[in-house]
């Protein structure tokens, strides 16, 4: 039987029985188990600062960077260099991605939560190359840019919780909260997924296309703006729900009340910046602030999903 379906106790709190954790992974897995989350949000910000900087199409082929050279030429100029530089950062995230793949076939193949969401992410990120040279070939189209950063943020969600769960014993997990609980926490998790989609279309059909020559969705970018607030301001309403419910369920899930407030901070500062940059003709460093607090977001949405169930001998003992 896998491990992965054998239940072990869990430790009382405040007992001696604290101390042995031998579910905990080792140090290499976790630094580059890091170093991947990391580079995920960071490729993110470097994708923004392409089309932020109008360098889309910096690389005007793919998968090389001209007809004729592989790497940016100095013809090319400043776009070249950060549309470049953008895929070089894409390597980074693959290489890190098939490290903590091989580590835990290696270390912990049967932990198969934790092989699984690391060959999701390796395969998420060959996806992703492909959809980012179709996204030059297609001159930007805005949905296709739109998809590609949609997929970054799938990408971000599944490193954190590859994070949330990898020092977790490999039993089963029960739910640690009421059912009505948790149905809000997905409700929430499908209201903020409601808002990035809004904030996707409203992005296509606003200024900052990456290229001067890159088209439009033909969606009204000034009515898409309102809507794209709607859902936003439902989001913060449901988190705060989501802090008052874990305030309550604290015994059960005692890690879910700093992370549901982790989440309401964050939204309360993208709710900020995304005021400040509606309000300030869309500049460029608060643009790309409010598209890597997205992805900040969406990790933590993830992470209070992971947190709603705990190893069922857990909960038993609660």
């Amino acid at each position: 039987m896998s491990a992965d379906t054998t239940t072990t106790p869990a430790p009382k709190t405040g007992s001696a029985a604290t101390a042995p954790q031998a579910h905990r992974v080792g140090r290499a897995l976790r630094v580059f188990a890091w170093l991947s989350f990391l580079a995920e949000v960071i490729i993110i910000g470097t994708g923004g600062a392409v089309r932020l900087t109008g360098s889309g199409l910096g690389c005007p082929t793919w998968p090389t960077c001209t007809a004729d050279s592989l790497v940016a030429t100095p013809e090319m100029g400043i776009h070249g260099a950060i549309e470049f530089g953008n895929r070089l950062m894409t390597g980074l995230v693959g290489i890190l991605a098939v490290v903590v793949l091989v580590i835990v076939i290696v270390r912990y193949r049967r932990r198969r939560r934790l092989v699984v969401l690391a060959a999701v992410v390796v395969a998420g990120v060959i996806a992703q190359a492909i959809v980012g040279g179709i996204t030059v070939l297609t001159g930007l189209n805005p949905f296709i840019v739109g998809f590609h950063y949609v997929a970054s943020l799938a990408l971000v969600g599944v490193t954190a919780g590859f994070l949330a769960l990898m020092d977790e014993p490999p039993s089963p997990r029960a739910r640690a909260v009421p059912r009505r609980h948790a149905m809000l926490a997905h409700v929430t998790s499908a209201v903020l997924a409601l808002t990035i989609a809004m904030g996707v279309l409203t992005t296509g059909a606003g200024p900052h296309s990456g290229d001067a020559a890159a088209g439009r969705n033909g969606f009204d970018a000034e009515l898409l703006e309102h809507v794209h607030a709607w859902p936003g301001y439902a989001l913060l309403v449901l988190t705060i729900a989501l802090v008052v419910a874990a305030v309550r369920a604290r015994r059960t899930a005692p890690r879910l009340l700093r992370w549901s407030a982790a989440l309401l901070i964050v939204e309360v500062v993208q709710i900020a910046v995304g005021l400040y940059q509606a309000r300030n003709g869309l500049p460029e460093l608060a643009v790309g602030a409010h598209m890597v607090l997205a992805a900040v977001a969406v990790a933590v949405m993830t992470v209070v999903v992971i947190r709603l169930r705990e190893p069922a001998a857990s909960t038993a003992d609660a």
